[in-house]
C-alpha cells in the first residue's frame, strides 16, 4: 500500500508527465554549440569498460544500459580499505648515510638500490567498490530501435528502445544538487513497468527493507589491504572478526507513477507504473584522514535516509532541471570545435574504430569535452581528489589499488583543470597535499631527520606519506621521495591563472615551504661546488651501471633538479609577493644558485641522470627528465634553445624505440610536442594515442593488451594536451594556437585559460587566426604571442584601439583591466 503522502505526491508528479513520457526527443536539451557533447551507441554495454560514467564528484555509477536486465555498478569516493597507522621507518635515517657512501664514494649503484629496500615501510590502502544496483524488467523481450547515450552537456546517460509499439526510456544522473543517484523510467502508456530492483556488494553486505519502498544496504570493509580477503571467491564467509574496517551503507528508494511497490527482504518490486524514479543514496564511516572509520551502520543509515528524503519531495523534473542547471554552470564554461568529417553521424564506438582512417576532428573534440566531464564528475569543492581511475572502480582489488600515484598519475589527473577553465575541481587536490604536507612531517622527521614535509611516490585516503614496498619494492618507484615539490607546483599553477593572492597566502605558501625546507635539509654537497640529492631516482626507470649491471640508485637526477629549482623558485617570488620570510628566501636562493644544471648527453639528448648512463630501456614510457619542458615551465624554445633542441632528442628517442606512445605516457608526448610547438607531432601522438589508447566509452584502456585495465590519468592528459596545442601561457606570454595541426585547419574554441587571470577565445580558418577575445578577470600587463606566420594587427576594446608595444619577438605587450572584453586581429 501507498500512503496519502505519496499518493499526493503522485498526482502532482502526473499532472505533467503525459508530455515529457511521449515526446521522448525533446527530453534533453540542445548541447552547446560547436563540437559534439555526445557518447551513443546501438548496442548495451557488455563489459564494465563499456560501460558510461555518471557522478557527482562523491557518488559514481557505471552504467550498463541492458534492457531486459540492467546493472550500475556503484562507488562512493570515501570507501577504502584500511584505517590511519604508522607507516613510518625509523631504520630509515640508519640507511640513509649508507646509500649515500654506496653512490658517492664507491659507485656501488646496485647495493644502494639493495640499502634502499631497508628505507621502505607498508604498502598503501585500496579505494574499494560499493556495489550493484540491477534492474530485471518483464515484458521486455523483442526490444527495437535502441539507442545509448550519455550526454556531456547535461550530465545525463539514458537509454531509448521500443517494445511492441510502445517507446521506453531510462535516464541516470548523479546529482551534486541533492546527493543522489537518480534514475528515471518511462513509458508511452500507464501500467508498462513491471521490474524488481535489488543491490548487492563485492564486500560484506547485507540487505533489509525500511517501509514498503525503501531497500537498504550494510556493509563493512576490510581493515587493510589484505590479500587473503581481497582475493576471497565469496567475500561474505570472510571472518569478521579477523578485520573489518570501515561501515558503508545505500538506501534505494521507488517513486512509481501508477502501479505498486513492494519491498522485500532483498529486492523492491515495481508492477503496473508508467513511470518509477529510483532514488540512491550512499554513505561510510569516513571520519577524516586522522580519524579510525568507526561511524556506526545506524548512523550511515539516517544520513543515506535523509538524502534520499529530502530528494523524494521533488518531483523528478525538478531534480532533473536542477541537476542540469548545475552541471552546466561547470561544463559549458568552455566549447570546441575542430570541424567535420566526411563521414555521417557514427556511434562513438565506430567513431573511434575507425579514426585510424577517417581521422574525424570529431572525435578529439568529444574526447576533450568527456575529460573536462570526467574532471567535473570526480572532483570537486568538498570530495576527494581523483584517483586513478577517478571514481569509477569495480575490483575489490583494483590496479595499483585505485589510489593516488603521486609520481605522475595523481599530478596528470589535473593538467586540464586550469587550462580547461575548472579550477574550483582542483581544490580536492589542494586539500589531499595539506594533509600530506601534515603527515609529512612526521615522515620528514622520522625516516630522514629533516625539518620540512615530505611524501613519495603513493598515498590513500589516510594521507600516507611514507615510502611503501615492505623492503620488496623497486626503489625507483618505492623511495622516490620527491612528490612533494611536483604536488606544490600544482597551487602554484592555481594562482597563476586566478592570481588569487588569499590562497596563495592561506594555502599554497605555506605548504610549498614546508616542501622547500625539506629539499633544504635534502640537498648534500657534491664535492664539485653543487647541490645534489641522493638517493635519486628517474622514475621508474633502470639504467646500466658501469658494472653491466641494471640498477635504480644514483644522484642528483635531473627530474630532482628540476623540481628542487621549480619549488625553490616558486618560493622566492611568493614570498616576494606575501612580503614575508626574507631571510628564507635568501637561503633558497643561495641553494639555487648552486644546483646542478642540466647536461646534455652523448646522443645530443637532455640526460636523464647526472651520469650519462646508458637506459636499460631507450624506450621506456616515464619520461622524468622532460618535466621542466612539460609539466614545467624552465626548458622553452624561445629562453633556453638549445635545451629545447636536447628536451626534442630525448622524446623522438624515447619514440623510435617505443614505436609510439599509448596510454599516459602517449597523453604526456602531446603535451611534449605541443611545449615545443610542433602541431603535427603533437596531432601524430594524439592519433597514435586514440587509435590504441581508447576504448569505446573513451577510457583510456589498452584496446589491445588489456582492454579492461583502466587508468583515468590518460583522459586527463590528453585532454591538456589538445588544450596546450591551442593556446599556452607558461612563458610569460598568451600564445594562440601554438602547436595547430594541419589537420585542424579550422576551428573554434571558447573559455580556454591562460595565466594572468585571463579567459581566451579563438577562431581560425585555413590553418590561420582570425581573431581572439580576451575576457581579463585581472587587471595588468600582457604579453602575446600572434600565431606562427601572422602578427598581431591590432587590439580593440569597445571599439577603440588600445595602444600596443611591438618587441623585437614579435610579441605584444598591452595593459589590460579587469571586467573588459578585448578584440585581437590578427594580419
Amino acid at each position: 500500500m501507498i500512503d496519502c503522502t505519496r499518493r499526493e505526491f503522485m498526482a502532482a508528479a502526473l499532472a505533467g508527465a503525459a508530455l515529457r513520457i511521449n515526446r521522448l526527443a525533446a527530453s534533453t536539451p540542445s548541447a552547446p554549440a560547436g563540437g559534439g557533447t555526445i557518447l551513443w551507441y546501438r548496442q548495451p554495454a557488455s563489459i564494465w569498460s563499456e560501460a558510461l560514467p555518471v557522478g557527482n564528484g562523491r557518488l559514481g555509477a557505471m552504467v550498463y544500459g541492458g534492457v531486459e536486465t540492467d546493472q550500475l555498478q556503484l562507488n562512493e569516493d570515501t570507501l577504502w580499505s584500511g584505517q590511519p597507522k604508522d607507516w613510518n621507518n625509523p631504520e630509515a635515517k640508519k640507511y640513509l648515510p649508507i646509500v649515500r657512501r654506496l653512490v658517492l664514494e664507491e659507485g656501488k649503484y646496485v647495493e644502494a638500490d639493495d640499502a634502499c629496500k631497508h628505507m621502505q615501510g607498508p604498502y598503501n590502502d585500496s579505494y574499494l567498490p560499493l556495489g550493484n544496483l540491477y534492474m530485471k524488467f518483464e515484458g521486455q523481450a523483442g526490444w527495437t530501435n535502441y539507442r545509448r547515450e550519455l550526454n556531456l552537456d547535461t550530465a545525463i546517460a539514458s537509454v531509448t528502445y521500443g517494445v511492441v509499439g510502445d517507446d521506453f526510456r531510462r535516464e541516470v544522473f548523479s546529482s551534486a544538487v541533492d546527493q543522489v543517484l537518480v534514475v528515471h523510467l518511462a513509458c508511452g502508456h500507464p501500467g508498462g513497468f513491471n521490474l524488481s530492483v535489488s543491490m548487492d556488494s563485492l564486500l560484506h553486505f547485507s540487505t533489509k527493507v525500511a517501509g514498503t519502498d525503501t531497500l537498504c544496504l550494510e556493509g563493512k570493509a576490510p581493515t587493510h589491504d589484505d590479500p587473503n580477503y581481497l582475493q576471497t571467491p565469496d567475500p561474505t564467509i570472510y571472518d569478521e572478526a579477523e578485520g573489518m574496517g570501515m561501515r558503508f551503507g545505500a538506501w534505494l528508494k521507488a517513486l512509481p507513477e501508477g502501479g505498486s511497490v513492494v519491498a522485500s527482504d532483498n529486492q523492491l518490486t515495481i508492477q503496473g507504473a508508467q513511470a518509477v524514479t529510483l532514488l540512491l543514496a550512499a554513505a561510510t564511516g569516513y571520519k577524516g584522514f586522522e580519524h579510525f572509520p568507526d561511524t556506526g551502520a545506524e548512523a550511515i543509515g539516517a544520513k543515506c535516509r535523509e538524502r534520499v528524503e529530502a530528494a523524494a519531495r521533488k518531483p523528478y523534473s525538478q531534480l532533473r532541471a536542477d541537476h542540469i542547471a548545475e552541471h552546466q554552470s561547470w561544463f559549458r564554461r568552455v566549447s570546441l570545435d575542430l570541424g567535420h568529417g566526411d563521414a555521417e553521424d557514427q556511434p562513438t564506438d565506430e567513431l573511434v574504430r575507425t579514426f585510424g582512417e577517417t581521422h574525424d576532428p570529431r572525435l578529439p573534440a568529444l574526447y576533450f569535452q568527456f575529460g573536462r566531464y570526467l574532471l567535473i564528475s570526480s572532483s570537486r569543492p568538498g570530495t576527494q581528489p581523483a584517483n586513478l581511475q577517478g571514481i569509477w572502480n569495480d575490483e575489490v582489488r583494483p590496479p595499483w589499488s585505485s589510489n593516488w600515484t603521486t609520481n605522475i598519475n595523481t599530478q596528470m589527473n589535473y593538467w586540464p583543470a586550469e587550462t580547461c577553465n575548472l579550477s574550483e575541481c582542483h581544490e580536492p587536490l589542494f586539500d589531499l597535499i595539506e594533509g600530506l604536507s601534515k603527515n609529512g612531517r612526521q615522515t620528514a622527521e622520522i625516516n630522514y631527520g629533516l625539518g620540512g614535509w615530505v611524501s613519495h611516490h603513493n598515498a590513500d585516503l589516510w594521507r600516507q606519506s611514507g615510502p611503501v614496498g615492505q623492503g620488496s619494492g623497486a626503489p625507483t618507484w618505492a623511495n622516490w621521495e620527491m612528490s612533494g615539490p611536483w604536488l606544490c607546483a600544482h597551487l602554484w599553477e592555481h594562482y597563476q591563472f586566478t592570481r588569487d593572492k588569499e590562497f596563495l597566502r592561506r594555502r599554497a605558501y605555506p605548504a610549498m615551504k614546508g616542501s622547500a625546507e625539506f629539499y633544504l635539509g635534502w640537498l648534500i654537497d657534491d664535492g664539485k661546488g653543487h647541490l645534489t640529492t641522493c638517493p635519486s631516482f628517474s622514475t621508474e626507470n633502470t639504467f646500466i651501471a658501469p658494472d653491466g649491471r641494471p640498477a635504480q640508485t644514483s644522484a642528483g637526477c635531473t627530474m630532482d633538479m628540476a623540481l628542487i629549482r621549480e619549488i625553490f623558485g616558486n618560493c622566492i617570488e611568493a614570498s616576494r609577493l606575501l612580503g614575508v620570510d626574507a631571510e628564507f628566501r635568501q637561503k633558497l636562493e643561495k641553494a639555487k644558485e648552486r644546483l646542478l644544471p642540466y647536461q646534455i648527453g652523448g646522443f645530443g639528448q637532455l640526460r636523464e641522470w647526472s651520469i650519462d648512463f646508458k637506459e636499460r630501456n631507450p624506450g621506456f614510457g616515464h619520461m622524468s627528465h622532460l618535466y621542466p619542458l612539460y609539466p614545467g615551465s624552465q626548458i622553452t624554445n624561445d629562453q633556453t634553445p638549445e635545451l629545447a633542441k636536447a628536451a626534442r632528442v630525448s622524446l623522438e628517442r624515447r619514440l623510435q624505440n617505443r614505436a609510439g606512445f599509448g596510454g599516459w605516457p602517449g597523453a604526456w608526448a602531446v603535451n611534449l610536442w605541443a611545449r615545443l610547438r610542433d602541431g603535427d607531432r603533437a596531432y601524430d601522438s594524439l592519433t597514435f594515442y586514440l587509435n590504441h589508447s581508447t576504448g569505446p566509452n573513451l577510457f583510456n584502456v589498452s584496446r589491445r593488451s588489456h582492454p579492461v585495465l583502466f587508468q583515468i590519468d590518460g583522459n586527463f592528459g590528453a585532454t591538456a594536451g589538445i588544450a596546450e596545442m591551442l593556446l599556452q601561457s607558461h612563458d610569460g606570454a598568451i600564445s594562440f594556437l601554438p602547436a595547430l595541426p594541419s589537420a585542424w585547419p579550422e576551428g573554434e574554441f571558447k573559455g580556454l585559460k591562460a595565466r594572468g587571470g585571463m579567459e581566451v577565445d579563438v577562431t581560425w580558418a585555413g590553418g590561420r587566426a582570425r581573431e581572439a577575445l580576451l575576457h581579463c578577470r585581472v587587471s595588468g600587463e600582457q604579453r602575446l604571442r600572434p600565431p606562427k606566420g601572422q602578427t598581431t594587427a591590432d587590439i580593440v576594446q569597445n571599439g577603440a584601439k588600445v595602444p600596443l608595444a611591438h618587441e623585437t619577438d614579435g610579441t605584444v605587450r598591452v595593459h589590460l583591466a579587469s571586467g573588459k572584453e578585448y578584440r585581437v586581429r590578427f594580419s
